[in-house]
Order: structure tokens, then sequence, then C-alpha cells
């Protein structure tokens, strides 16, 4: 089953997180300079396949103790915020112009692109967290790559529009905020378990 609540959750947290990142910018350069379909259909391949393994890491978590389950997406919460509230701001990445338009050379830049800069990353992480602290793996999945492919079509279309009109320093405080509530509600839970 799903759970509006928190595929929601995990949307507006994995959103949040992934806006700030290097990837949207990619995603603004790749997009500047081909057709922006091509490059969606590769990114987006690649956020699913993270998605995945995020989803998949996670539904092991929901195997060890509520209690252990709590305390170590709490500290994993806190230190996602930590490493947002900490990141200084990273410069675009060099990334090779294809031969040619062709979708499957656009498509396969996009997705390389992707799967080697997000691996690891603090939202495919922060998935993993949720997947087990909610053991709703479909909701956040689905949640997840939502929002994932929501940055990458933001950034992918309009990133400069964005980022003139929202200021970067706040998409990241909000996102360290929600981190922090999420992180503190989960240690609390931990202790009170």
């Amino acid at each position: 089953m799903i759970s509006i609540t928190v595929l929601a959750l995990a949307f507006g947290v994995v959103f949040l997180a992934e806006l700030p990142d290097k990837t949207a910018l990619a995603g603004l350069v790749l997009g500047t300079r081909y057709r922006a379909s091509y490059v969606f259909a590769g990114v987006a391949a690649a956020f699913l396949l993270h998605v995945t393994l995020a989803v998949a890491a996670g539904s092991v978590l929901t195997l060890l103790p509520q209690r252990i389950v709590h305390a170590l997406t709490g500290v994993l919460f806190l230190g996602g915020a930590a490493v947002l509230l900490l990141k200084k701001g990273e410069g675009e990445e060099e990334i090779r112009r294809p031969e040619n338009q062709s979708f499957w050379k656009v498509s396969a830049a996009g997705f390389m692109l992707i799967l080697v800069a997000e691996f690891g990353d603090l939202t495919q992480i922060m998935t993993a967290n949720l997947a087990a602290r909610y053991d709703s793996p479909l909701s956040v999945g689905l949640g997840a790559v939502l929002a994932l492919w929501a940055v990458a079509g933001l950034g992918i279309v309009g990133g400069r529009a964005l980022m003139k009109r929202v200021p970067l320093r706040l998409i990241t405080k909000v996102a360290v905020l929600l981190m922090t509530g999420l992180g503190v509600w989960s240690l609390y839970e931990a202790v009170a378990a």
C-alpha cells in the first residue's frame, strides 16, 4: 500500500536536499547544450536505479529492532543536516560534449553523469533512512524518485530562473531544518521506546 503521508515526506526531504546539490547544476548545463527530453531520459533512469538501491538498503534495516533503527536514522538525519549546513558551494563539473545529438549518446551521458555523481550521495542515504524509518518502501521510493525527477526537470529546463528567484541559501536552510527535525524526532523515539 502507498502512504500519501510517507510519500509526501520523502518527496519533501529528498527534493529540498537535492536542490542545492551539484546534480541540479549538471542537469542545467546538459539541458542548455542538448535536447532536454534526451537529457531527462538518461538522468531519470539513473535516479530510478539509485532510489531502488537506496530503498532496498533501507528495507534491510527494518529487520533490526525498532529502537536501533530510530537511533540510527536519527543520527544519519542529523549528519545529513550537518553536511548540508557545512557544505560550501560547489563549482560546475566539466561535462564532455557528445559528438552529436542522438538520443542514445545524450541520454547515456546524462545517465553516466548522475550514476557516478550521485552514488552514495546525501539524498541516496536519506532515501535509505526513510525506507528504514517508515517501513513503506513503495511510498518512500515513489516520493524520492518523483522528487529527484522534479529537481532534474527544474535543473534541465528552468534551473537558472529558479535560482534567481529563490536563494540557494534559503533552500539549504529549509532542508537543514527539516532534516534536523526528523533526526531529533527519531532520536526521541529511540529513547522513548
